[in-house]
């Protein structure tokens, strides 16, 4: 071998560890690098995670806060005072109960997986509902964030009802109605419209998918219709026509109808079930479509009795609120600030002229706004959705589709129609089931005299106003002004009056 490739062997033989070195060496870093990649991916996913997560239990809490405070206020304010705690009462007893029922039986109802029309009882008792997220439903907050989530709206949707027969339903037969009504109508329409392999999911492949972001079909035509019937079935209060029925506390109803707009937020921009843009679109379809609502029924009663009243622009809110409520993931702000308008008006002629006309005894209007403002927002829903704001619809290339009928797509307000049908449908029929078997074995109606004397008394044995102490010391105060004219008697008396 020649001197120049013994060189040649020798110089390999010596950097060829060192080439290895190297390539080790770089190895090693491409490793760690992949490594420090996937961690930061990870954290991010987490990050994000915690966001949705953090805003899935901000808005449960905001959907809670529509039943108790907000219903109980909104409808404690409306009926005569001798029932103000009976009504108050009857949302308060819905959020405990409803619980209950939700932890046993419906959530596996509402969102198991099960046939078309209804769950199955893969999850009774909660069971596999853990932290894990289901990514059918919601892949970046734990499932049992999205059950917590859902189980606000399962109280609230029966509490709505409670508005149509006030000042006359037995408090057993309410509770054994709701418990019955959930199970029968609440479960299989949320199951149909949000739940996996649902009739009307348009998410999940629904056979007739419909749009329904917030629940205007299985919160509000379910419940308004429901209340529409229970009314019929129970009949006029007494004294009904006959003698005037106005709210005994306008501003109880104002501070409910208020902390219900703030609680809204959470019922629609909450079914975003993550804190991103869509949430923000949800946000701002609810407070346009809940101002525009305001100022069309005001409007309306305005030219109508010369006078824009407290209790016609608190309706007004509700209304809007409503019907923008399946649409608010689906529209854009204009289109929001219409349906809220158009909203307010309906609602308002539902209220002051169609119920005067038919004579129903529909106690706090839960039909006339929920009902009809939940069917038009659905319907309108059908019109106004915007591929733009939410690609729902893609075809087999991944291609977005026309979501509404202002895109091209007319078929949409077919399926919205016919979601609007089933649950009305849903709800007759199961309503009426239910208050038969219950006037069967129990009894709906309290008995007349204690309709008369008041509900707080005659359900729960007390008052939500204590009269008796100030009316004496009044009397004798206004008593001494009127023997001597004196200015300090007259000064006690306005004390004691509250002047």
């Amino acid at each position: 071998m020649s001197k120049f490739l013994r060189c040649l062997l020798a110089l390999f033989l010596l950097c060829s560890p060192l080439v290895l070195l190297a390539q080790s060496a770089a190895l090693t870093h491409a490793d760690a690098q992949s490594d420090r990649i996937a961690k930061l991916e990870q954290q991010i996913a987490d990050s994000k995670g915690s966001a949705d997560n953090a805003w899935m239990l901000m808005s449960s809490a905001l959907v809670l806060l529509m039943t108790g405070p907000g219903l109980a206020l909104f409808y404690g304010g409306l009926v005569r005072k001798k029932n103000v705690l009976a009504t108050m009462m009857q949302s308060f007893a819905l959020m405990a109960v409803v619980t209950v029922v939700w932890a046993i039986v419906g959530y596996s109802l509402s969102f198991g997986e099960g046939n078309s029309f209804i769950g199955g009882l893969h999850n009774l008792f909660l069971h596999g509902v853990g932290a894990q997220p289901d990514p059918d439903y919601a892949a970046t907050i734990p499932a049992q964030t999205f059950m917590i989530y859902q189980l606000m709206f399962a109280i609230i949707t029966p509490a709505l009802i409670t508005g149509a027969f006030a000042e006359r339903m037995k408090f057993s037969a309410m509770v054994v109605f709701m418990v019955l009504w959930s199970a029968i109508v609440y479960s299989p329409m949320a199951h149909m419209v949000w739940g996996k392999g649902g009739l009307l999911n348009a998410a999940l492949g629904g056979r007739f998918p419909m749009l329904d972001f917030a629940g205007g079909t299985v919160v509000h035509v379910t419940s308004g219709v429901s209340a529409l019937v229970c009314a019929l079935y129970l009949g006029h209060r007494i004294g009904y026509s006959r003698q005037a029925m106005p709210p005994h506390s306008m501003v109880l109803s104002f501070i409910g109808a208020c902390l219900l707009w703030v609680g809204w937020f959470g019922f629609n921009a909450g079914s975003a079930l993550s804190a991103g843009s869509l949430a923000t679109s949800a946000f701002v379809a609810t407070h346009f479509a809940a101002a525009t609502a305001v100022i069309g029924w005001v409007a309306a009663e305005w030219l109508r009795n010369g006078k824009p009243s407290a209790l016609g622009a608190i309706s007004g809110a509700v209304a809007g609120l409503v019907a923008i409520t399946p649409a608010a993931g689906f529209v854009t702000p204009m289109a929001a600030l219409g349906i809220g308008a158009i909203a307010g008006v309906f609602c308002y002629l539902m209220v002051a002229h169609v119920k005067a006309r038919f004579g129903y005894d529909d106690s706090l209007d839960a039909f006339g706004i929920h009902g009809a403002g939940g069917t038009l927002g659905a319907l309108l829903t059908g019109v106004f959705a915007s591929s733009a704001v939410n690609p729902i619809f893609k075809d087999a290339s991944g291609r977005v589709l026309a979501s509404g009928a202002l895109e091209g797509n007319t078929h949409q307000f077919v399926n919205q129609a016919i979601g609007v049908g089933i649950a009305a449908a849903l709800a007759v029929v199961g309503t009426l089931a239910i208050l038969k078997v219950v006037d069967a074995f129990i009894g709906l109606r309290v008995p007349e005299d204690h309709e008369i004397q008041g509900l707080d008394i005659t359900q729960h044995g007390e008052e939500g106003y204590d009269w008796e102490h100030p009316v004496p010391v009044a009397v004798a105060a206004f008593s001494q002004v009127a023997a001597h004219g004196s200015g300090l008697a007259r000064r006690d008396a306005q004390v004691v009056m509250g002047d």
